[in-house]
């Protein structure tokens, strides 16, 4: 089982306030990848209290000690996901906005091979596909 946010925080130092704790919950139990106003809006429903600037500074909090990861999928906002030790890559539906998350040993291997083709050592990479869903 995987460590929740506030399991990281601890580990790193972070200081966990009781707002921080929900968010850090919530961002835990997200199965997408909210933005900050649909982050807002789930801790708002446990603590109408938290101020959405208390969602922007915990989340870029976050961000800077490597516990979340930042997304700028192309023309839409800023969305996170626990950064987490294993690799994927990510396919984002144009029209509906949907992330898949998904891993290809095929495409693994191919920008390897590329990379070694240019005479690099391939120490990291971002894939990103956009496409719009084909009708059955």
């Amino acid at each position: 089982m995987s460590e929740t946010i506030e399991q990281k925080c601890i580990a790193k130092g972070v200081k966990l306030t009781d707002q921080r704790k929900i968010i850090a919950k919530v961002m835990s139990e997200a199965n997408d990848h909210p933005d900050v106003d649909e982050l807002y809006n789930r801790v708002s429903k446990i603590d109408s209290k938290i101020s959405i600037a208390t969602v922007y500074r915990t989340v870029k909090l976050f961000e800077e000690f490597g516990i979340l990861a930042k997304h700028e999928f192309k023309g839409d906002k800023a969305r996170y996901e626990t950064l987490n030790e294993s690799h994927h890559d990510h396919l984002i539906d144009v029209k509906s906005g949907e992330i898949i998350e998904f891993v290809d040993e095929e495409i693994e291997n191919l920008q390897k091979k590329v990379a070694e083709k240019y005479g690099y050592e391939l120490v990291d990479h971002k894939l990103e596909l956009y496409g719009v869903k084909k009708k059955s």
